[in-house]
C-alpha cells in the first residue's frame, strides 16, 4: 500500500505490530473460513444448483424453480429445516419485524433476554411511536431482562422472566451498546435455560453479523428460528438486497405468510433476475466473513497500540464481524468516520456528518463507500454521537484494502492530536 498512500510512520509502525500480534488469531479464522467453504460448497452440491436456477421470474412467479433452490441450499447452510430467502426483505429490521408478526398473535408475550434491542426495532415492538402497527398496538406484550453488570445474559433472571412467555428473544449482536456479542455456545446456555422452564418457549435469535463467523448458527444450538440480512455476512457483498428467515419448518411457514399473506405464503414472488446474485453471494460469504473479522481483529489491535479503547480485545474469540472504537468526542467520531470513507473504493470524496436517520433517537454518523447501499458487509463505520463517542467498525471486502481505511481513520485521527 505504502507505493499508493502516504502514512505517518507512527500508523505505519503501529499497523505491522497490530498484525505481527494478530498472526496466531488470523490462523484460527483460516481453519473457520476453510470449514464454512466446504459446508456451503456441499450445501450446493447437494441442492443441485443449475445454471437454470438463475433464470428470472416475473407476475406471481409460480413455480420459480430458483427461488425454491435457493430457500433449500440456505437452510442446509445455515443446518435449518426450512428458511425463507427474499430480495424483496428491505432490511434486516424488515426480515425481524416479519418473523415476529408471523409468530406472535394478540396476548402472547415476547421477552428479549438479552437487555434492550437495537434502536430500530423498537418502534416494532411499540417503544416508540403510537399508532403505525406495532407489536403493542395488537395486544402482544413485551419484557426484557437486563444484562448483569459485566454485559452478560443473566441466566437465573432469564429462568424468571421467561415464565409464562411464548418467545425469548435474542440479539446476537451488540448493536449501539458495549456489551459482548454473544457467541453460539452463550446462546445455548440461554437457550437451555429458557427451555428448562417450557419447552414450548420459542427462541427467536437476531442473527445480524453473526453468519459464518463460527463454524456453527444458533440453531444448532437449539434456537427455533433466526432471521438476518443479505447486506451483511451471508449475502458476501454481492445480493444487493435482502434477507432470510431460517429454522423451524412450521414457524418459517407461519414467516412466509406474514411476507405475503395467508394461504400463499412462500409459493409466490418473483425474482426479477436477483436469484444468481443472491447464489453468489451466498458462496462468497465464508470468504467475506473470515476478511471482515480478520480486520475486526487488526482493528482492534491496531487501535489499541495507538491509545483508544477497543471491544473486543484482539485475542478474544469473535461472535460477530464489529469492533468497537471509543473516540471521547464528537470530533474524535467524525475524524474517524472521515478517514474510513476517504480509504472506501465508492465515494471516497464524500464527507460524513451525523443526522437523524429514521429509527434512531439520536443523530448518527455513517461512514460507507460501499458497492450496495448501507451495505455493512463493506466497509463501514457508524455510531451515534453521543457519550462515550464510540464507532461501530465492520466489514471489509478484502483485507488490504480495509486494512488502508483503518490506517487513513488513524492518520485523521492523528491529526486532531
Amino acid at each position: 500500500m505504502s507505493s499508493f498512500f502516504t502514512f505517518d510512520k507512527r500508523v505505519q509502525h503501529a499497523a505491522a505490530e497490530a498484525e505481527r500480534l494478530c498472526g496466531p488469531y488470523f490462523a484460527r479464522i483460516e481453519d473457520t473460513y476453510e470449514y464454512n467453504q466446504g459446508k456451503v460448497l456441499d450445501a450446493f452440491r447437494k441442492g443441485r444448483v443449475a445454471e437454470s436456477h438463475f433464470v428470472p421470474s416475473t407476475g406471481y412467479g409460480y413455480s420459480d424453480r430458483g427461488r425454491e433452490v435457493l430457500d433449500e441450499v440456505f437452510a442446509a447452510a445455515l443446518g435449518a429445516e426450512c428458511a425463507l430467502v427474499r430480495h424483496n426483505f428491505v432490511s434486516g429490521t424488515h426480515t425481524l419485524a416479519t418473523a415476529l408478526f408471523g409468530v406472535l398473535r394478540p396476548g402472547d408475550t415476547m421477552v428479549s433476554v438479552t437487555g434492550l434491542p437495537y434502536d430500530t426495532i423498537h418502534s416494532v415492538i411499540g417503544l416508540r411511536g403510537e399508532g403505525q402497527g406495532s407489536l403493542k398496538d395488537f395486544g402482544i406484550h413485551y419484557r426484557q431482562v437486563d444484562l448483569d453488570a459485566q454485559g452478560r445474559p443473566d441466566l437465573a433472571a432469564i429462568a424468571e422472566g421467561v415464565k409464562g412467555a411464548k418467545m425469548a428473544y435474542i440479539q446476537r449482536s451488540r448493536g449501539y451498546s458495549l456489551r459482548p456479542s454473544l457467541s453460539v455456545e452463550d446462546i445455548r446456555a440461554i437457550v437451555r435455560t429458557v427451555k428448562a422452564v417450557d419447552e414450548q418457549i420459542l427462541v427467536f435469535v437476531d442473527n445480524c453479523y453473526g453468519e459464518f463467523v463460527e463454524k456453527t448458527e444458533p440453531l444448532s444450538v437449539g434456537a427455533d428460528l433466526m432471521a438476518g440480512s443479505l447486506i451483511k455476512n451471508p449475502g458476501g457483498g454481492i445480493a444487493e438486497t435482502g434477507g432470510y428467515i431460517a429454522g423451524r419448518k412450521d414457524l418459517v411457514e407461519l414467516c412466509a405468510y406474514r411476507l405475503t399473506c395467508p394461504g400463499i405464503g412462500a409459493e409466490v414472488g418473483c425474482t426479477l433476475g436477483h436469484t444468481k446474485s443472491m447464489f453468489m453471494g451466498l458462496f462468497a460469504a465464508p470468504r467475506v466473513t473470515a476478511s471482515a473479522v480478520k480486520l475486526s481483529v487488526f482493528g482492534s489491535a491496531f487501535f489499541s497500540l495507538l491509545g483508544y479503547d477497543t471491544l473486543p480485545d484482539y485475542r478474544e474469540p469473535r461472535a460477530d464481524i464489529i469492533t468497537t472504537v471509543t473516540l471521547g468526542s464528537e470530533q474524535g467520531m467524525l475524524a474517524f468516520c472521515r478517514g474510513i470513507q476517504s480509504g472506501s473504493p465508492i465515494d471516497s470524496f464524500v464527507t460524513p456528518e451525523g443526522w437523524d436517520m429514521p429509527g434512531y433517537d439520536d443523530p448518527v454518523v455513517m461512514a460507507a463507500g460501499a458497492f450496495v447501499s448501507g451495505s455493512s458487509i463493506e466497509l463501514s463505520a457508524d455510531g451515534p454521537i453521543k457519550p462515550p463517542y464510540s464507532v461501530y467498525m465492520q466489514g471489509g471486502l478484502d483485507y488490504y484494502s480495509g486494512k488502508a481505511g483503518m490506517m487513513m481513520a488513524a492518520e485523521n485521527l492523528l491529526q486532531l492530536k
